[in-house]
């Protein structure tokens, strides 16, 4: 763990708790009561074992002497009881459910207003652990605060005390063997922590590997990579088997010596007391209160290393998403930024330069207009900058020289939101909720009436088939839209985008992985989508490119070519390559 990890986690911890002051005083005042009672029991024990034992007949006064230190007796257990209860309710039913939904609501929207990049170069599985982890360290936190350490430092003290008013040497016996206890924990517990970093990295590891193999099932499947799989996990999980092997072995190690401490802090106790008593110091009765107290202190005591075990493990599961948490954003709205207004959708790249690392650049010098419903190909061979174009133009990286402008307006000077408002996108693989399908459609404009979605869904060509579904627009779709047909997922990501009516229009090869009945369908409905709108449209598929106004030819990160279909076909030059290539692909599936 990072140095000054634990101070950070402490702090957002403590942050979010204080939000409930009162809670959170109220309930340490009724541990503080707890502790007290459980101190003064002891002490009605030995006043009841002193009065029997010094009484030489069990007269009526001794009995009613012994009744009424029982009576107080069951009053301290009284409010020991009520106590726990409160102190329950306030820590566990009010204090941790409000923090961790709290913490929960910090987590996700902390992590979603992170970059493009960010969710590329991160397993969404290692994401959502992180973000559980965080969340419930926060519980283990305070339980371990709450029910353990807070109340063993008050009932040392308290203990220490009480004894002291018996005899200083006493008390400083026992002070002296849980202080040497105490410091012996908590040194090795820190020391061990670069061992217990070293287990949650190696866990993380093993989770991120498993969500990676469970997404690419079928993959496996296909590719015969079940013995391979096999291998990759059998060697993560190794690697964390030999981290837990030493992370375990060092714990028994540890706890021995513990052990040995204590017996030795508890023979010595009892040696003074007997010196004491032989001194008429102290009596019987004092024995009793000193074995329960040392039982009590004991059993808290040898439980502190697991106490700070856990401790120190919550703050390295918070610690994994606290980084996430301090990261900077990649992509973020400038200072003083204003909402873009994107009336007309023209576009105007100038000068645009682009690099993913300092050895791939993508884009230099880049630039192209497109005006206000203009709709525009942009055509080239893979990895040519194509997709780079339009998620710049969306903001999912920021660039690096030049601007860019919508209608006028520099999108790194406005907010992020207004510039994704002005945009609306179709991908070649749309990713939809788990959710039904009306919600699906609906996040294209969450305000939108039933009426607005069903004609929506109508020009984009589904509402055909969702009215065929038994549930209708209430049909949970799957994850990422599993239960769907390419097609219908399509179409579905089209009636979104009808819906948000965005003035410019993002087609990312949105019909080339698609069967020539399912892209006629969608050819009608991105007809419906395009009228009225700016579009650039990255396009593989010819029946696309011939919807355009202006082809645009890239190569390289430089366009190469732009201009009509038939100009550019007369042109030769790359164009005519690509198009070449695709007619023979098509005539060689006609006559397959």
């Amino acid at each position: 763990m990072k140095k000054g990890m634990i101070a950070r986690v402490a702090w957002i911890m403590a942050s979010h708790a204080f939000r409930y002051p009162w809670t959170v005083l109220v309930a340490f005042l009724f541990i503080a009561i707890l502790i007290g009672f459980q101190v003064i029991s002891p002490i009605l024990y030995k006043e009841l074992v002193d009065t029997a034992v010094s009484a030489s007949a069990p007269t009526a006064e001794v009995m009613s002497t012994l009744f009424t230190i029982l009576g107080l007796i069951v009053a301290v257990k009284a409010g020991s009881w009520i106590s726990r209860r409160v102190r329950g309710v306030l820590i566990i039913v009010r204090l941790e459910t409000r923090v961790m939904a709290d913490l929960a609501h910090t987590a996700f929207e902390e992590l979603m207003r992170h970059s493009y990049r960010f969710f590329s170069d991160n397993f969404a599985g290692t994401l959502v652990r992180r973000v559980n982890k965080f969340v419930y360290a926060f519980e283990t936190i305070v339980d371990q605060i709450a029910f353990n350490l807070f109340p063993s430092v008050l009932i040392v003290a308290g203990t220490l005390f009480v004894l002291a008013k018996r005899s200083p040497a006493l008390s400083a016996t026992l002070f002296v063997g849980v202080f040497v206890f105490t410091l012996y924990v908590v040194a090795t517990g820190v020391w061990k922590q670069k061992y217990e970093y070293a287990r949650n990295e190696r866990d993380s590891e093993a989770t991120g590997f498993l969500a990676d193999a469970i997404g690419n099932a079928s993959t496996i499947k296909l590719f015969s990579g079940y013995v391979h799989e096999f291998s990759l996990f059998r060697t993560v999980i190794e690697r964390l088997r030999k981290v837990r092997v030493l992370a375990h072995g060092l714990d028994e190690g540890i706890v021995a010596i513990q052990s040995f401490m204590l017996y030795a802090t508890e023979i010595s106790v009892v040696a003074v007391a007997l010196l004491l008593w032989q001194k008429s110091v102290l009596t019987i009765g004092d024995f009793i209160l000193i074995q329960l107290y040392l039982i009590t202190i004991f059993d808290r005591l040898m439980d502190l290393d697991r106490v700070l075990h856990r401790l120190f493990e919550s703050f390295a599961d918070a610690a994994e998403m606290v980084v996430i948490l301090d990261k900077p954003y990649e992509i973020k709205d400038a200072p003083g930024a204003l909402a873009l207004v994107a009336r007309h959708g023209r576009i105007d790249f100038q000068d645009v330069g682009f690099a993913f690392h300092r050895t791939r650049t993508v884009l230099e010098g880049f630039s192209l207009s497109i005006a206000s419903k203009e709709k525009v190909a942009l055509v080239g061979p893979s990895g040519a900058g194509k997709t780079t174009i339009t998620r710049l133009l969306m903001r999912f990286h920021d660039v690096a020289a030049g601007s860019i402008r919508i209608d006028g307006q520099d999108i790194s000077k406005a907010t992020l939101e207004s510039v994704w408002n002005a945009v609306a996108l179709v991908p070649q693989e749309p990713l939809l909720f788990h959710r039904t399908l009306r919600e699906n459609i609906l996040y294209g404009r969450r305000t939108a009436t039933e009426e607005e979605v069903i004609e929506a869904a109508k020009r984009a060509h589904c509402h055909e088939f969702i009215s065929a579904l038994p549930h209708g627009y209430d049909t949970y779709v799957g994850e990422r839209g599993v239960k769907l047909s390419g097609g219908e997922r399509q179409r579905v990501a089209i009636a979104r985008a009808i819906l948000k009516n965005a003035p410019i229009l993002v087609l990312d090869e949105a019909t080339s992985s698609l069967d020539s009945e399912s892209e006629a369908l969608i050819q009608e409905a991105l007809h419906e989508l395009m009228k009225e709108k700016t579009v650039i449209a990255i396009a593989h598929r010819l029946s696309t490119i011939k919807e355009m106004d202006r082809i645009v030819v890239v190569d390289k990160g430089a366009i190469v070519a732009e201009g009509t279909h038939e100009g550019l076909l007369k042109a030769g030059g790359l164009y005519q390559k690509l198009w070449s290539i695709q007619v023979g692909q098509f005539l060689s599936a006609d006559e397959s």
